[in-house]
């Protein structure tokens, strides 16, 4: 990657995606956040299972970083981040978090659309969560593939990156936006298959952890406060002459509960 025409920039970090295939066939997690101008980033590829343990960073936590542009992905949003300029910084507080998301909520995927966005943020009228059993094909099929991503990552690095375990369901919410229509996606975020595994070694099966996770989603989640980050398919999408395809990517507990009760204590 060429450094010459580098630039700076910061943001907070919102979405982690399931890490992926990318072009040259390494594994790459699409991440995107807020600026100080209140605006998206997407941030790729970064390759985040081998950054050093002082740049892997967390949702909520602001990041500065150096990039440059591809004309291979002219989404306004997107910006080539080279990986060993990341620095991670402080964590953004509860009461910092509510303004600056609602001057990025938008009502419909349309909205987004009208606005020719490739990042979206939404709140739901109402959801539920499911999800398909993958079969025995399909998951030895991402096995081997997460396994020759693995070698591939640890060729670019000292620390050999162990294979990802595929996750026995495929996850999906159905939902409802603002004006009250109806859709279906597929889950793309990380965090949610992180916490399926996190909660089955806790709660030692499948049906208790899927069940925990449906209440999470659904009910505390919603009765705190919910938010949904969708983004276009890096192909599929306006720039390239397509219609959007949106990609549900994160699902975010925004907690405007306890920002209210901080509000009324003013």
């Amino acid at each position: 990657m060429s450094h010459l025409k580098a630039e700076e920039d910061e943001c907070f970090i919102l979405v982690k995606a399931l890490p992926h295939r990318s072009s040259n066939y390494a594994e790459t997690v699409c991440c995107a956040g807020i600026g100080h101008d209140a605006k998206w980033r997407r941030l790729y590829p970064v390759q985040f299972r081998i950054l050093d343990d002082n740049q892997k960073f967390k949702r909520w936590q602001w990041i500065s970083y150096r990039y440059t542009t591809s004309k291979k992905d002219p989404r306004k949003e997107s910006q080539k981040v080279i990986p060993e300029s990341i620095h991670t910084g402080k964590l953004l507080g509860q009461s910092e978090r509510i303004a600056i998301l609602n001057s990025i909520m938008r009502k419909t995927l349309d909205e987004a659309d009208t606005r020719t966005e490739s990042l979206v943020l939404l709140r739901p009228q109402s959801i539920e969560f499911g999800w398909i059993v993958k079969t025995k094909a399909q998951i030895e099929d991402e096995r081997r593939k997460h396994a020759a991503l693995a070698n591939q990552l640890s060729l670019l690095d000292a620390v050999k990156a162990p294979p990802l375990t595929p996750c026995p369901y495929q996850f999906s919410v159905k939902w409802t936006d603002q004006n009250g229509t109806k859709h279906t996606h597929v889950c793309d975020d990380w965090e949610t298959s992180t916490a399926f595994f996190v909660r089955r070694k806790s709660q030692s099966n499948d049906e208790s952890a899927l069940s925990s996770l449906k209440h999470t989603y659904e009910q505390s989640y919603m009765n705190s406060g919910m938010a949904m980050a969708f983004s276009t398919h890096s192909r599929r999408n306006v720039t390239h002459g397509m219609e959007n395809q949106w990609l549900l990517v994160g699902l975010i507990r925004i907690d405007e509960s306890k920002q209210g009760d901080l509000l009324a204590q003013l």
